[in-house]
């Protein structure tokens, strides 16, 4: 413990952000790093408590306390070695990660919590400026090969712990760039993608084979990819969106949102979009259904388009508002009103809203949408049956519409082709080695586990290939999983 009064010292300070008028100006990253003196500050706030119930709120289990005293002492290479021997890759975390380790911090029972993200990103980023963070090649090869389907944070750490422990790694990935939802689906002013691209050199450098615009099961055949390979690994992320089968669904202006945010990741990696295919809320009342992080991320990109208004419709309650730093549900997430960045920049928030139905004009594109304030929080059995319910009606102008109510599971065409079971919910089935019901292949990330966080994915990456290993090898060097982690766990729920 660098400094045992450090917590009553110094206050909490969170990275800065550019104004509000100023960064919906653009779409690139607006969080600025935290400056070295003030990361060792916050370091110094750190109690080293003797149960860090911050590791075991991070599904990562990072080693916190070590690393923000090693920041406070001014050792930040072995801080960087600290952070890299639980996250391969913390620049990804440091960005959009919810931070739980926050919410189980010790010192956030009565008091600001550590800023501890804000720590992490501004270790990785110095280790990239100071050319800290090099590739690291085997020494040697097993000689056995690994298929990978799927390139995002899941499918990339897997890859990079296989390959250091000499396996032949091959990565597929069927769009044009390596990277899944962190390419495509979280917005550039959360992640920029030159620390998406400056990874993916990083494992090219250590021997990572990647085959873009490949789609396996098509352009690969299941039987060639069981002749080619020891072991596959499915990646493939949870990507059929929860739908809204309401009267109105089928006029223009109503768009899933991972379809309006990967068109705009698009245009800003620098592709055309047909004009008559782009999504575009220039001018326009925009509606945001579902009060998650993907919903967020939608208003910051409405925002940015110069939307006219922005409305974000959730059929939960409003969280309760904090009086002060404390958090009764210690050391768990608080269930508190929040307001994310994109909040900030311009939205209304409108609580226990159920959709009924949209309305269009002649030319079948929506203009209103009507729906009741409920005022409550609904039942399950309420949410299948929206014309049983009463409350306040109301009409808002609606002229592009984003359904943001999460997503259901897996494409299902490659996962028939291999054979492999499903669960109830339609995920990937797996064991406790994330190994399927067929011999060789396994599972990470959200196709197993359902539409969650990128936290989460890197930690599942880093178990399946733990067990991907010892089924090759018959015992394994890499990291063991986590047992148990306290994280609660947020998700976007379906509004019917």
């Amino acid at each position: 413990m660098g400094k045992p009064t450090g917590f009553l010292e110094f206050e909490r300070l969170a990275p800065k952000k550019a104004p509000v008028q100023e960064r919906v100006q653009h779409f690139g990253e607006f969080e600025t790093v935290l400056p070295v003196v003030e990361a060792q500050n916050q370091g110094a706030r750190c109690m080293d408590c003797g149960t860090p119930f911050c590791m075991s709120g991070c599904p990562l289990g990072n080693r916190i306390p070590e690393w923000n005293d090693l920041v406070f002492r001014d050792d930040w290479q072995i801080a960087l070695e600290q952070l890299h021997a639980t996250n391969n890759f913390p620049e990804f975390t440091g960005r959009t990660c919810p931070a739980p380790c926050e919410s189980s911090c010790v010192l956030g029972i009565n008091a600001p919590s550590v800023s501890i993200k804000g720590i992490e990103n501004a270790i990785i980023e110095r280790g990239f400026s100071e050319g800290w963070v090099m590739p690291e090649a085997p020494g040697w090869r097993t000689g056995k090969r690994v298929a990978i389907i799927g390139s995002g944070p899941a499918g990339l750490a897997a890859a990079q712990q296989l390959n250091r422990v000499g396996h032949s790694v091959t990565v597929f990935e069927r769009d044009d760039r390596i990277g899944g939802l962190l390419v495509y689906g979280i917005p550039n002013f959360k992640l920029e993608k030159n620390a998406v691209e400056r990874r993916v050199q990083q494992l090219r450098a250590e021997g990572v084979e990647f085959r873009t615009n490949t789609n396996v099961g098509v352009d690969v055949s299941v039987e060639q990819l069981r002749a080619m390979f020891d072991a596959v690994v499915l990646a493939i992320g949870s990507s059929v969106p929860r739908e809204l089968p309401i009267e109105g669904r089928n006029l223009k202006g109503i768009y899933p949102a991972m379809k309006y945010l990967t068109q705009q990741n698009r245009v800003d990696c620098g592709d055309e979009i047909a004009p008559a295919e782009r999504i575009d809320a220039r001018g326009k009342h925009v509606v945001v259904i579902g009060g998650g992080d993907t919903g967020s991320d939608c208003i910051g990109t409405a925002n940015r388009q110069g939307a006219a208004s922005v409305t974000q419709l959730d059929v939960h309650q409003r969280g309760m508002q904090m009086e002060d730093d404390s958090n009764p549900w210690w050391p768990f997430v608080p269930m508190s009103y929040t307001e994310s960045s994109s909040h900030q920049e311009g939205c209304d928030r409108l609580y226990t809203i159920v959709t009924q139905r949209f309305v269009g004009n002649a030319e079948g594109i929506v203009t209103t949408l009507e729906a009741l304030k409920v005022g409550r929080t609904l039942r399950r059995e309420e949410r299948t049956a929206p014309h049983l319910l009463h409350g306040e009606q109301l009409h808002l102008r609606a002229d592009l519409v984003l359904l943001s109510i999460g997503f259901k599971y897996p494409e299902y065409p490659l996962l028939r082709q291999l054979g492999v079971e499903t669960t109830n919910s339609g995920t990937v089935k797996i064991d406790r080695a994330n190994a399927t019901s067929q011999r060789g292949i396994f599972a990470a990330g959200d196709c197993s586990r359902g539409a969650s966080l990128v936290v989460w994915a890197i930690a599942e990456g880093r178990n399946v290939a733990h067990s991907v290993d010892t089924y090759l090898m018959g015992e394994s060097s890499l990291p063991a999983p986590l047992q148990e982690t306290l994280v609660v766990e947020h998700h976007n729920v379906a509004v019917y």
